[in-house]
């Protein structure tokens, strides 16, 4: 039996659409991706990025969880240093009263923009400078259980609605550091292959060779998310790989824009540095027909022992999008829902 699949939605404008199409792109997404069988589907948090519809997950979770009605909708993440754990905690737990048992909480700890952005999201050069993603992680799982000192002024709080919990929890991340602290806190993990594909194995097994079981999770359950780009045939992926070589470049020179049609990126022809940029972030992502990117899941899975794979793709186009979707589902052996 294959492991579960689900997706991340970055939501993507292609050149000359709008932010308005992209959103309602993702909907349409997410609804085949429940009708194919997919077990979550994931928005991600970026700031000061004109390619990106959105960058406030918890309004996509309520917008596409009202369209859909069984696949789990969450963030993949929630950027925690750019909020206060008690915002956060009201944000889900009101996502959770309204879509109960639907509902998924990512956490990271990158900023998901540059530092001037993300000055302007922490309003503070301290915050800036000190890693205090533990300690927000802490006070976040506090206001939820309700468990700060007796002498934290913090403990006469109540987090609104009181009368439920947050939704599962996931820390999010790309080198080890996460996967040491969702082992030691007893929280679910999900690697972000798509960003450094070369550490995953490691950070993924290290994970659950360490983890304690927590109030949260008895057991760990380890989600490996990968970035793709599936075509018709496998040439046809390599042509593909194009829109998002541009991309990349021009996100690695300091220039975010969006991604290029198709018949764009045909015309365009990079220099050869912007190719050199644009290298290292190429690296991490699968290519292919369907069969041959399940494949490279598939063995992906099995290296790191993951309990669920997540695809994303950088590719801006529908049609493109709903291929990745549907194609994988197919090849997959995912199970279509009523």
């Amino acid at each position: 039996m294959s492991l579960p699949l689900s997706f991340l939605d970055l939501c993507q404008i292609e050149s000359g659409s709008t932010s308005a199409t992209a959103l309602r792109n993702a909907v349409e997404l997410a609804q085949v991706a429940e009708r194919l069988g997919y077990t979550r589907y994931w928005f991600a948090e970026h700031h000061n990025t004109i390619g990106l519809a959105s960058g406030s997950p918890e309004i996509m979770i309520a917008h596409v969880a009202a369209h859909t009605r069984t696949i789990r909708v969450g963030a993949g993440g929630v950027m925690l240093p750019n909020h206060a754990p008690l915002r956060v905690a009201e944000a889900f737990r009101l996502l959770e009263a309204l879509h109960p048992g639907r509902i998924d909480l990512g956490l990271g700890r990158a900023p998901g923009t540059d530092t001037l952005t993300a000055f302007a999201l922490r309003r503070s050069e301290e915050a800036l400078r000190v890693d205090q993603y533990p300690q927000l992680l802490a006070e976040l799982l506090a206001f939820d259980g309700r468990s700060f000192p007796e002498d934290h002024p913090f403990r006469a709080i109540e987090v609104t609605p009181a009368d439920v919990r947050l939704p599962p929890i996931w820390l999010l991340g790309s080198s080890a550091f996460s996967a040491q602290l969702a082992a030691e806190v007893g929280l679910a993990y999900s690697f972000a292959a798509h960003i450094n594909f070369g550490a995953a194995i490691p950070a993924m097994r290290m994970y659950r060779e360490r983890f304690q079981p927590s109030e949260y999770r008895q057991s760990p359950h380890a989600i490996l998310a990968v970035g793709v780009v599936v075509g018709e045939t496998n040439e046809h992926a390599r042509e593909l790989l194009k829109i998002v070589e541009i991309g990349m470049a021009a996100l690695a020179a300091g220039r975010p824009s969006r991604m290029p049609t198709f018949e764009e990126a045909q015309r365009i022809e990079l220099s050869p540095l912007d190719r050199q940029r644009a290298q290292p972030l190429l690296q991490n992502v699968i290519v292919g027909d369907a069969e041959t990117v399940a494949g490279r899941m598939r063995e992906l899975a099995e290296e790191s022992q993951a309990d669920e794979i997540m695809v994303t793709t950088f590719l801006p186009n529908q049609a493109d999008r709903l291929r990745a979707v549907e194609q994988l589902a197919r090849v997959w052996g995912l199970q279509p829902t009523a």
